[in-house]
């Protein structure tokens, strides 16, 4: 199996016709909001979505991202307020994102297809590099978490400026348990937000955490209750609207004194496939296993090649 990367800026043609009138391009797994009042792209991954990253789910979110630029400069031709915050979230119940495609890293795994594992990775940190950085656009970005952000699904939160979690989110990094570690972002962003060696500690543990220990931890910046996820937000956009030039200087300043380089989440994600191109058939079998118990906890037809459920 090779995983075949398509260009992340292969939507010209739709997002041209989109940006006459500023509005987001219509893609298969989100739902983007504009709201005006708070200038804000509020983006979602769909309720039928995958709720992981699949490489069709990648690849819109890097459509989108790709279209912000775009979107910005339609709306200033057309007279429109700039927006100034991204808000990412889902739609799915009790799920923000469960992480990696396990079931195409098996098959890669199995097949030895370094290319296909190395393609992958390097779409998530692309869509990662892009949240942390904004957009290199004046925007401030935040993760509204509700439900469970695992795996890569964390280190997704994790690039955000901001992160609001609903008070029964959990967060969690379950790579070591299949003898394998989070390399799409999570010891980079982790580091920044905690010192290395507390990062380390999360990561070697395999622990599922509450959005009340993320808090004190420092890594979760609000905590809503359940159902006020949104709310908290408006509310915090609308604390922060007073101080936009202020906040997104200090991101900007917080970034230039502690960066996260794509350079270095690249030299991480090709740690990340040589690990990975180690792991045993026992280890596989572990993680085919999490394959399985996702699939019947969320309920979801198991469309996985015969190889991988059948485990």
């Amino acid at each position: 199996m090779t995983f075949q990367t398509k260009p992340a800026f292969s939507r010209d043609t739709d997002s041209s016709i989109a940006a006459q009138n500023g509005e987001p391009t219509p893609l298969t797994h989100l739902d983007q909001e504009i709201d005006e009042a708070n200038a804000a792209l509020w983006c979602f991954i769909r309720r039928d979505s995958h709720p992981y990253f699949s490489a069709s789910l990648l690849h819109d979110v890097a459509a989108m991202q790709t279209a912000m630029p775009r979107l910005q400069a339609a709306r200033r031709d057309a007279g429109r307020a700039p927006l100034r915050y991204y808000i990412s979230g889902s739609r799915i119940p009790g799920v923000f994102n469960l992480g990696g495609d396990l079931a195409l890293f098996i098959n890669a795994i199995r097949a030895n297809d370094r290319q296909g594992l190395r393609a992958y990775a390097r779409l998530c940190i692309e869509v990662a590099y892009n949240i942390h950085t904004a957009f290199h656009l004046p925007m401030i970005t935040i993760s509204l978490v509700q439900g469970e952000a695992l795996g890569g699904g964390f280190e997704a939160a994790l690039s955000a400026d901001v992160i609001v979690a609903e008070r029964s989110a959990r967060f969690g990094l379950p790579e070591v348990l299949f003898n394998l570690f989070p390399g799409m972002g999570a010891m980079s962003f982790l580091s920044r937000r905690m010192d290395a060696a507390r990062a380390e500690k999360m990561i070697l543990s395999g622990r599922v955490y509450t959005a009340a220990e993320m808090e004190t931890m420092g890594i979760v910046d609000i905590v809503a209750e359940d159902g006020f996820g949104e709310e908290a937000v408006r509310d915090y956009i609308a604390h922060d609207q007073r101080r936009h030039n202020a906040h997104y200087a200090i991101c900007q300043a917080r970034r230039r004194v502690n960066p996260v380089t794509f350079e270095e989440l690249s030299d991480i994600t090709d740690l990340w496939v040589d690990a990975a191109l180690r792991l045993e058939e026992s280890e596989l079998r572990r993680m085919a296993r999490l394959v399985s118990a996702q699939a019947r906890r969320l309920g979801m037809t198991d469309t996985r090649p015969a190889q991988v459920a059948a485990e």
